[in-house]
């Protein structure tokens, strides 16, 4: 075998205390029995990126010779650009053969009579994870974690069934309702991973001077992501005047003089549904249903959905809800529910700058509260934002609550115009 590996050596400038310890933590016991999995997060420029990749091939080397393993980004392009590239290079210069294949993805990795193969894989969206299925991996590590599906990550993670076998993860920060921050950052300790939190500081690379050059470049949200590191919600917020303070109540239990159920429809993407009570001038958003396909690993049929809709309206008679206001994209789940002849179906008014004008106009007026309980709404609130460089049009993203909220709003505002109201009642009939 060769002789002793050093990370060091091919250093052009010293390692950070951080650094050292995303070098090192695999080589004593104890914390090697101790994690599964190693976070590295933080801001941009940060020095995690290098020194995440040097561990993980020199752990590869040194604990699983003989396996494969894995880097994972956004793209093969982008990997091979801003990792695997450089990463490579710079083992070369340590002494390790490093041969790529570039027309088949991979490279092999050899250090005396030690190997791994490489494979490379780019996780660009939701059909990403079948191109990993079938292998089986000693590790992984994946760049920029943050901007890959979930589905890609998790089918990955399930390759990893060599003995012994390490995730490695590293990103910069996202929107704190983030799957990965709630599901992997949240739970470091439950989930056995090491985290370690960057900063400009923890990267020597950079001089003081550049570093108050990027504190410069940033403020507000944009500073706290990328200088700080921070999971923050993102700038552009659509309803900020939205208070939890002033919007989020106990519904408690009262004799609502109305009630409506709001739904946008989901597949694949969540479903999202409310129950909404009228009492003394303002709605109440009494509870919530809510199912992501993506996070539960299975989809419901429309006849499950029109089952989680009675579960909402609970205890109260079908003929007590006024209205089911459903996306009007939605044929199949508003042909489900208008076969029951349960409730009244109404195709609800999909304008959307229109809508969040009303629902603004809505909240700055003090005409909606929301329960504790509904906490997907709530959520939401927090993450639904306009696209960037001034666009009039929200992200499509975080939004299904928000737009059950707006179908909602819009159908009410409809109502309560001159003879609205009444016409609705009139048409409520049963086939």
């Amino acid at each position: 075998m060769a002789g002793k590996m050093s990370s060091h050596a091919a250093a052009p400038v010293r390692w950070s205390e951080k650094q050292r310890q995303v070098l090192g933590w695999w080589r004593t016991p104890e914390l090697r029995r101790r994690y599964d999995a190693i976070i590295c997060d933080g801001a941009v420029r940060s020095g995690k990126t290098t020194c995440t990749g040097l561990s993980f091939l020199a752990w590869a080397l040194c604990c699983q010779p003989g396996q494969d393993i894995a880097l994972c980004g956004k793209t093969i392009r982008s990997l091979r650009r801003n990792l695997a590239g450089p990463l490579f290079e710079r083992m070369r210069r340590m002494g390790i053969d490093c041969r790529e294949r570039f027309s088949e993805n991979y490279a092999d990795l050899t250090w005396g009579s030690r190997s791994v193969r490489v494979y490379l894989f780019g996780g660009r969206d939701e059909s990403s994870a079948s191109l990993i299925q079938g292998m089986t991996l000693a590790g992984v590590l994946f760049d920029e974690v943050a901007l890959m599906p979930r589905s890609f990550v998790e089918q990955a993670l399930a390759r990893c069934s060599v003995e012994g076998a390490t995730f490695w993860f590293s990103c910069n920060p996202e929107h704190p309702e983030h799957w990965f921050y709630k599901e992997w950052i949240q739970k470091a300790e439950e989930r056995r991973a090491l985290y370690l939190h960057f900063t400009m500081q923890d990267n020597p690379a950079l001089s003081p001077q550049v570093i108050r050059r990027y504190e410069r470049m940033y403020t507000g949200r944009f500073y706290e992501r990328f200088v700080l590191g921070e999971w923050t919600a993102p700038e552009g917020q659509i309803y900020d005047m939205f208070s939890a303070e002033r919007h989020v109540a106990p519904a408690g239990n009262r004799d609502w003089q109305r009630l409506v159920i709001s739904c946008d429809y989901g597949t694949v993407n969540p479903m999202s549904m409310g129950l909404w009570g009228l009492w003394d001038g303002v709605w109440h958003r009494l509870r919530e249903s809510w199912y992501d396909a993506r996070a539960e690993g299975s989809r419901r049929t429309d006849e499950q959905h029109y089952e989680a809709l009675c579960r909402l309206a609970g205890e109260f008679p079908p003929e007590r809800i006024e209205a089911v206001v459903i996306d009007p994209s939605a044929a199949s789940f508003i042909e489900c529910v208008e076969s029951h002849r349960v409730f009244r179906v109404v195709r609800a008014d999909n304008r959307v700058r229109e809508g969040i004008a009303a629902v603004s106009r809505w909240l700055a007026e003090g005409k909606l509260f929301f329960d504790p309980g509904c906490d997907q709404c709530i959520r939401e609130f927090s993450l639904y934002r306009w696209e960037d460089g001034g666009s009039e049009r929200p992200v499509k993203e975080q939004d299904h609550a928000m737009d059950d909220l707006r179908y909602f709003v819009m159908y009410c505002e409809q109502e309560e115009k001159p003879g609205g109201f009444c016409a609705a009642r009139v048409e409520r009939t049963r086939r």
